[in-house]
Parts: structure tokens; C-alpha cells; sequence
């Protein structure tokens, strides 16, 4: 009884294992921001973005996916269509450190181990990570660094086409907006206490940021046989 436990596992572990594909690569791409400074285009990129990205493909319709995207935002009120903005004349930027995990859901199957060139649309969702630099406007309209740092947690929608150029390789364009927990990434409101009275904007809407751009993979790992999770 106790062998045919150890080859149970042992036939367990060999069919996960078989069950098991990877990719790996690279984002590049762009960034624009949308908040309380700046214009409030949604699909604008003014600053470059790039990081790297993994998946595991569960099946053929679904793939875990974890990825670290840096970039900087800046917002321009010269840039906007608004007005008041214009007049005010703000502008920051600020470095983004966003480490992001979730899972892509494919709209067909895209099963690697068929032949031939094959290509779907997907949606990405899961949750965000952003590491940014604290900042504030003084009563004189000067940005000002809090020198200090904060994470704000956010929700990824992205919505891709991907498609595979060779046995190993996938190639996707991507436009993917973050939405944020916080409403600090572009200084109009200030992570110390004490500077509240310097807060401005609208406190009821919180910061976006996009990145639209292409990711390349390297597939690796033994054709799988993929299960019902």
C-alpha cells in the first residue's frame, strides 16, 4: 500500500510538472497620468515606461501574471483642455515602481504547442503595487518634495492582442489604465498631516495612470497537459 501511495504522487508530480508552461520577457511602452494636474486624456503617453513581465500558463484560456513596470508621470496644466488649469499653470512629475500580479483571460484559445501563427484578444486584471515620491504645492504654486516615499495600491484593467512570431516567441501590444487607492501621486494632496491646508483638486476622484506599449516573451517549459484550474 505504501509503494502505490509513492507512485501516486510520483504520477502526480510528473503530470504538474507536464502541466507546466512558462513565459518570460519584456514591457516597453509609454505612460500618461490623469488626475488633479495635468491634461485628463486617456490614451496620451508623454513619458517612457519599460520592466519585465512573467506568466504561467495554466491553460489555454487563462495564465497567472506577475509584472515590474518603471516609469515616470508627469502632468502639464499647459497641456490641458480645461481652462482654469491653463491658468493655474501647475506641473510635477514623479518616478513609479509598479509591481503588479493577477491573472489574463483570452478571448479564444491560445493553446502554444499547436502549429501555426495564432493570435487573440485578452483582458489583464488583478492588483498593483506603485512606489512614488511624495510631493506638495506651496502657496506659491512650487512643487515641493516631502522627502519621503509611499505604495499605493491600485486595480489593473488592460485590455491586449497577442500573437506568437515564432515557436518561442509572443509578441503583444497592450493598453492597460491603473486605477489607484491614493491621490497623492501628483502633490495635490500631501502625505503629512500637517500640510492638508496645501490639498486642492477634487478629493472625491482618485489618481489614474495608464501604460500602453508591447510586451515580448520567450515561451519555455514541456508541453503541458492542462487541468481544470
Amino acid at each position: 500500500m505504501r509503494y502505490l501511495f509513492l507512485i501516486l504522487i510520483n504520477i502526480f508530480t510528473i503530470q504538474m510538472i507536464d502541466a507546466q508552461i512558462y513565459e518570460v520577457g519584456i514591457f516597453a511602452g509609454g505612460s500618461n497620468f490623469i488626475g488633479d494636474v495635468g491634461a485628463t486624456n486617456y490614451i496620451s503617453p508623454n513619458q517612457p515606461a519599460i520592466g519585465g513581465i512573467f506568466k504561467w500558463n495554466r491553460s489555454a484560456r487563462h495564465s497567472f501574471r506577475a509584472s515590474v513596470i518603471f516609469s515616470e508621470i508627469e502632468g502639464l496644466d499647459s497641456k490641458s483642455d480645461d481652462p482654469r488649469r491653463q491658468q493655474r499653470d501647475y506641473s510635477f512629475s514623479n518616478s513609479l515602481l509598479e509591481i503588479s500580479a493577477g491573472m489574463e483571460f483570452t478571448f479564444m484559445e491560445f493553446d502554444l504547442h499547436t502549429v501555426g501563427i495564432k493570435g487573440t484578444p485578452y483582458l489583464y486584471s488583478g492588483i498593483t503595487f506603485t512606489k512614488h515620491d511624495n510631493y506638495y504645492f506651496s502657496n506659491t504654486g512650487v512643487l515641493t518634495s516631502e522627502d519621503t516615499s509611499s505604495w499605493a495600491y491600485g486595480i489593473p484593467m488592460v485590455l491586449g492582442y497577442k500573437t506568437n512570431i515564432t515557436n518561442h516567441l509572443v509578441l503583444a501590444a497592450e493598453i492597460g489604465a491603473r486605477y489607484t487607492f491614493s491621490d497623492e501621486l501628483d502633490g495635490s494632496v500631501p502625505e503629512a498631516k500637517s500640510l492638508e491646508p496645501l490639498s486642492f483638486g477634487n478629493t472625491n476622484s482618485n489618481d489614474w495612470y495608464v501604460f500602453s506599449g508591447f510586451t515580448l516573451t520567450y515561451t519555455f517549459g514541456r508541453r503541458p497537459c492542462y487541468c481544470n484550474f
